[in-house]
């Protein structure tokens, strides 16, 4: 279990060494320095931190404000952490999520978050009933004024909230779209992850997969050999990679079991067929094997 440091400045003339000096005093084993603005949620480095620490792993930062610029984020990402099983602390305020104390202190803030995201909901329901009722006209005037500065914040804006959906779901699709990838063509690739989401989870497609992959590729998060054309593959590679998804996310399942989910999900059989055999389901898990999409030891049988 590693203690690892995570220090942050706004501008390349900053010093980091004060930072770095109280997370190695605080035994942090490895230390991960940035330049970036705290406002810039899509930091690289970060980014591919929290991707990559191990579960029982410590991320220290000396303040909360290093990590996170507002109360949101920080829970967001704090969030990540835990799905990932490790812990978060900071020097300088009460937070250590490997502590009791430390837990209730991230309640208390959870709590605060949502209220005064609730308290913003308000007000500006309230802002837009006061403009209907004095007969003014909601949004943006430099957007319908076709301001070019108006038109680029708002650009920004979209294009932050974009990158906060591709970090939330990272987990997903990075570690698979890496394994398998150009080796994998694009549709087959889509229904291996999709196999592995929880009910609800929204699938998916083959644009927005590529769409990811090219954005963290230009990000430096993701090595741009994903983004390779594919070998030329047997039509039924997509079924392969969607009996791959199911027995890779419950080993516990027989043959029998997926055959069934596959079923349910109304999948045809590689014949084209409606009902499946557990002669087909081995035979896709055979592939499945030779293609590194299961371990070979995979115990469904």
């Amino acid at each position: 279990m590693a203690i690892l440091g995570y220090a942050r400045v706004s501008t390349g003339e900053q010093n980091l060494e004060p930072q770095l000096i109280e997370l190695r005093e605080a035994g942090c084993s490895r230390i991960h320095e940035e330049h970036a603005s705290g406002a810039n949620r899509a930091r690289p480095v970060l980014a591919r931190l929290i991707e990559t620490i191990a579960p029982g792993d410590t991320l220290v930062v000396v303040r909360l404000d290093r990590l996170a610029r507002s109360l949101v984020h920080l829970l967001q990402v704090i969030e990540r952490l835990e799905a990932r099983g490790a812990h978060f602390r900071s020097l300088h305020d009460p937070i250590d999520t490997s502590t009791p104390q430390g837990k209730f202190s991230l309640q208390v803030m959870g709590a605060v978050a949502e209220l005064e995201r609730a308290l913003i909901a308000e007000r500006t329901k309230a802002g837009l009933r006061a403009a209907k009722a004095e007969g003014r006209v909601g949004g943006n005037p430099g957007l319908k004024a076709r301001e070019p500065s108006a038109i680029r914040k708002a650009r920004l804006g979209r294009d932050e909230v974009y990158m906060q959906e591709l970090l939330a779901t990272a987990e997903e699709w990075v570690g698979p779209v890496r394994r398998h990838r150009p080796r994998l063509g694009w549709k087959a690739m889509a229904a291996h992850i999709n196999a592995k989401l929880p009910p609800g989870r929204p699938e998916w497609s083959e644009i927005r997969l590529r769409r990811a992959c090219a954005r963290f590729v230009r990000e430096g998060m993701m090595e741009a050999s994903v983004l390779e054309r594919a070998p030329r593959k047997d039509v039924d590679d997509r079924l392969m990679a969607v009996v791959a998804g199911i027995a890779g996310a419950d080993p516990a399942l027989t043959v029998r079991d997926i055959g069934r989910r596959l079923e349910k999900m109304r999948e045809k059989t590689p014949r084209g067929g409606v009902r499946w055999n557990p002669s087909s389901v081995q035979m896709l898990l055979e592939r499945a094997r030779s293609h590194g999409l299961l371990d070979p030891e995979h115990p469904a049988t």
